[in-house]
């Protein structure tokens, strides 16, 4: 789960979402992602960045207004 606060929509908090989902999806599938990556010569940071943006509709928000 991601607390946030409902005044804390901004620029900053959306690059620390997703720096905090980008680092996940290194974390979990980043050797698979690289092979992929290296197999199709795909650029393995642009994969990173898609899937960490499609990791950000798993989160379940908690917002505190």
């Amino acid at each position: 789960m991601v607390y946030l606060n409902f005044n804390d929509l901004n620029k900053k908090a959306q690059k620390r979402l997703i720096k905090i989902s980008r680092e996940e999806v290194t974390r979990k599938y980043g050797k698979s992602i690289q092979s992929y990556a290296r197999e199709h010569q795909s650029d393995f940071k642009k994969i990173i960045e898609e899937e960490a943006l499609k990791n950000l509709y798993s989160y379940t928000y908690i917002f505190n207004i």
